[in-house]
C-alpha cells in the first residue's frame, strides 16, 4: 500500500514538473526575413555546418565521416528555386562537392529538394547570431541541423541548440569536429 501511494505521489510530481517545464521557443522563420527583406535574401550566401540532433544515432549517420561542411546558398536559374552547394571535408581528408536545389513554397520558407519528394525542409530561426536551424524530414528519419555564418560560433548556441533539440526528444547529437581546413566551393 505505502508502494503505491508513493508511486502516485511520484507520478503526480512528474506531471506537475512537466506541465511547469517547457520546451524553449523556437520559431520557424517567416517569408518576411531578417530586417524587413523578404525571404530567402537574408539566407543566400555561405553557411557552415555545426551540428545535428534526431531522435536516433542512426539518422545522424552520413554526418559521422565528415569533418567539416561549408555551404553556398544562391537564387536558382528560375523563380522558386534555389541552388544549394556544398563541399564536403571528409575526415580522411577528401573534399567531396554536393549540389541540391531547393523549391520554395509559396508563401511559406518550407523547401522542398528536387528529386526526393519525400523530403521536406522547414527554416527556423536561432539565437545565435548568424545562425540558423533547419529541420528536414523524410522517409525514415527526421533530424533538426544547426548552421552558422561563421564555422567557429560561440559555445553557448551550440549547448543551446543541443539543449533545445533534447527538450523535443531528439536525444542523438553529433557535431563537426571542423579540425581541418575547409574545402573551397567551385564555381559551377
Amino acid at each position: 500500500m505505502v508502494h503505491q501511494i508513493w508511486a502516485a505521489l511520484l507520478y503526480l510530481c512528474g506531471i506537475l514538473l512537466n506541465s511547469i517545464y517547457q520546451c524553449p521557443e523556437y520559431s520557424q522563420l517567416t517569408t518576411q526575413g531578417v530586417d524587413g527583406k523578404e525571404f530567402p535574401e537574408p539566407h543566400l550566401g555561405r553557411w557552415y555546418f555545426i551540428a545535428g540532433a534526431a531522435p536516433t544515432k542512426e539518422e545522424l549517420v552520413t554526418f559521422d565521416p565528415v569533418d567539416n561542411i561549408v555551404f553556398n546558398m544562391a537564387t536558382g536559374s528560375a523563380p522558386m528555386k534555389l541552388q544549394l552547394r556544398a563541399t564536403i571535408r571528409m575526415k580522411n581528408g577528401l573534399c567531396v562537392p554536393r549540389k541540391w536545389i531547393y523549391h520554395l513554397t509559396e508563401g511559406s520558407t518550407d523547401l522542398r529538394t528536387e528529386g526526393r519528394p519525400d523530403m521536406k525542409t522547414k527554416l527556423f530561426s536561432s539565437s545565435c547570431p548568424g545562425g540558423i536551424m533547419l529541420k528536414e524530414s523524410g522517409q525514415g528519419y527526421q533530424r533538426f541541423l544547426l548552421y552558422n555564418r561563421s564555422p567557429h560560433p560561440p559555445e553557448k548556441c551550440v549547448e543551446e541548440f543541443q539543449s533545445l533539440t533534447s527538450c523535443l526528444d531528439f536525444k542523438a547529437f553529433l557535431r563537426t569536429p571542423r579540425n581541418q581546413e575547409v574545402c573551397e566551393l567551385s564555381s559551377n
